[in-house]
């Protein structure tokens, strides 16, 4: 079993987590779970440059913007719960010599501040996107 650092398992979590890179440092290349995140990740990225193309309008860009949302919060809350993993529990499961001190917390505060503001965006456009269809379907109904 390699040595695993919590701080920086929680950085990767926070910073490339929506493309599994923290998945990859724990579990390495044969993860499958890693190797599932880039999908979602570039589904919802390529809702943003079709919105940023073709404007709010386009149906497509509404159903995969929130993917994004959904893929950076889950991202998020990997980091939380890296960073605050107890110690004792980080060091039985990844042999880790060293606590992983104030970096994986200040990197859980950060994930926290993100993703609380990534998940509420998230709601938010999605609540109106539906509003706007069911307004939608309500003005085309005669």
């Amino acid at each position: 079993m390699r040595i695993r650092s919590k701080a920086l398992a929680t950085w990767l979590a926070l910073l490339g987590g929506c493309f599994g890179a923290h998945r990859f440092y724990l579990h390495g290349k044969g993860d499958l779970w890693a190797w599932l995140h880039p999908w979602p990740t570039l589904l919802g990225l390529a809702g943003v440059v079709r919105l940023l193309n073709l404007g709010q309008d386009d149906p497509i860009a509404r159903l995969l913007i929130p993917v994004l949302g959904l893929m950076i919060s889950q991202a998020m809350l990997a980091a939380i719960v890296i960073g605050l993993t107890p110690d004792e529990r980080w060091q039985a499961r990844y042999a880790s010599a060293r606590p992983g001190g104030w970096a994986a917390v200040l990197g859980a505060i950060a994930a926290l501040m993100i993703g609380g503001a990534v998940l509420m965006g998230t709601v938010a456009f999605s609540g109106q996107m539906f509003f706007e269809w069911q307004a939608e379907q309500q003005a085309a109904r005669p």
